[in-house]
């Protein structure tokens, strides 16, 4: 017996429409440019040298990270890999960051993120090789937190790594200092962790100047908690 037209018209919609969602899916245009856009702007801005730190942006199921070992200044967005929510690539022909466990960890275990910056900023990165968490000397640490948080070492690009930075950043904070490496930030994009990471070296090097001449002024929990309600309704629609 020959098919009716639409029986056919099930099978075809049946096949096809899952294959262009998928592909559709995979190719995070969007996403994959902002982590290219954001590596130049790392370098720009002194939050890094060389290939020094990572950047990722997720979209559902997807991650994209950048490579690993790549210059900032010559990542396009189609170099830039994707990978699942368990650091396995899906596309791509360069290899994800080392550190893919780190993000991937916060952005499967952190609903509220969608963007993970991995800096070695100086001030911050200062810090976290003393093995101290920066305190609220300057309002502006209330885009973190009522502290930037400091994890103990672990080797760069391990588990135990991705768990003690898991850890410190807790459901609380939006940074936290990798002691004798750096600086993780989170957000809910990764335009918004950038802006973390950027914060998060101005208020290491406020605190660091201000402890080079003086004793700082460390802001009361109550004022910070103000802080944190003032900084959650911020921008221009609010």
């Amino acid at each position: 017996m020959a098919e009716s037209p639409t029986d056919t018209d099930v099978d075809a919609e049946t096949v096809h429409e899952p294959k262009h969602t998928m592909a559709q899916e995979l190719e995070l245009t969007e996403e994959r440019t902002a982590v290219a856009e954001i590596g130049q702007k790392m370098l720009e801005q002194g939050l890094t040298k060389g290939t020094g730190g990572n950047i990722s942006a997720q979209s559902g199921e997807y991650v994209a990270i950048s490579p690993s070992g790549t210059p900032y200044d010559e990542i396009t967005a189609e170099d830039v890999p994707i990978v699942d929510l368990h650091g396995e690539r899906v596309t791509g022909e360069l290899d994800p960051s080392s550190e893919f466990r780190m993000h991937t960890d916060v952005l499967r275990k952190r609903d509220d993120v969608g963007g993970v910056v991995h800096t070695h900023s100086p001030y911050a990165s200062t810090f976290a090789s003393l093995g101290e968490a920066i305190p609220a000397s300057h309002y502006l640490i209330a885009f973190v937190g009522d502290q930037v948080p400091i994890a103990p070492y672990e080797t760069y690009g391990t588990a135990e790594l991705a768990e003690a930075a898991l850890d410190a950043l807790g459901e609380k904070y939006n940074a936290c200092l990798l002691e004798n490496h750096g600086v993780l930030a989170v957000g809910e994009s990764v335009e918004a962790a950038f802006e973390v990471a950027l914060m998060t070296e101005y208020c290491a090097r406020i605190h660091y100047q201000a402890i080079s001449v003086g004793e700082p002024n460390i802001l009361p929990d109550e004022e910070i908690d103000t802080l944190l309600d003032r900084f959650a309704d911020y921008g221009q629609g609010n």
